[in-house]
C-alpha cells in the first residue's frame, strides 16, 4: 500500500536522523528526529547522585550507609532502582572515588593483623580489647573488617593476663627452661 503513495524515502543521520519522504505526485516533506541514546547513556546515575556519594564518602561512611542515606533522600541508580552497597561500591571505583578503607589505610590506620603483630596479641584478646573499649576501632566496610589506629596512639592498654595451664599439664617450670 505504501509503495502507491511513496516513490522515495531516503535516510539522512549526522547529529539527527533525517527523512526526506517524496511522495508519487511529486510533493515532498523533510521530518528529523534526534538520534537516540545509547542505552550506557539512559542508565548513567544522574551527576547529582555521583556528588551526593562523594560528599558521603568524605564524612566516612560505609557504602551500605551510603546506600541508606541515598535511598532515603529519593536518589536511583541510573537504571532507576534503589542503591545497594555494591552498587555503591562500583560508582565509587568506576569514578576514581576512593572508599572508607583506603582513606583509612592512607591515615595509617592498622589491619587486625598488624596491630595484634604490633602488640603482641593473638586475634582473640584483640577482639576482646576492641569489644570491650580499650582499642581505637572502626568498622571500615560492608564486610565487618575492622581497622585500628596504631598501639602509639591507643588508650592505655589492660595488663595481659597469663594464660591458666589446662587441667593435668603442668605449665612451664624454671627448671625445664
Amino acid at each position: 500500500m505504501a509503495a502507491l503513495l511513496l516513490e522515495n524515502v531516503p535516510l539522512r543521520r549526522d547529529g539527527e536522523i533525517t527523512i526526506h519522504v517524496r511522495f508519487r505526485g511529486g510533493a515532498t516533506t523533510t521530518l528529523s528526529q534526534p538520534l537516540p541514546r545509547q542505552i550506557w547513556q539512559v542508565r548513567t546515575t544522574s551527576p547529582q547522585a555521583l556528588d551526593r556519594i562523594a560528599q558521603l564518602l568524605e564524612q566516612e561512611r560505609t557504602h551500605a550507609q551510603i546506600a541508606t542515606t541515598l535511598n532515603a533522600e529519593g536518589f536511583t541508580t541510573g537504571a532507576g532502582q534503589p542503591f545497594t552497597g555494591a552498587r555503591v561500591h562500583w560508582l565509587g571505583h568506576a569514578h576514581g572515588l576512593k572508599h572508607l578503607r583506603q582513606r583509612l589505610r592512607d591515615a595509617h590506620w592498622l589491619t587486625a593483623k598488624e596491630i595484634a603483630a604490633e602488640l603482641g596479641i593473638g586475634r582473640d584478646t584483640l577482639r576482646r580489647w576492641r569489644n570491650n573499649g580499650h582499642l581505637l576501632a572502626r568498622l571500615c566496610n560492608d564486610k565487618g573488617e575492622w581497622l585500628y589506629r596504631p598501639a602509639s596512639e591507643q588508650l592505655p592498654l589492660p595488663p595481659r593476663l597469663s594464660t591458666p595451664a589446662r587441667a593435668g599439664i603442668p605449665g612451664p617450670s624454671a627448671t625445664s627452661l
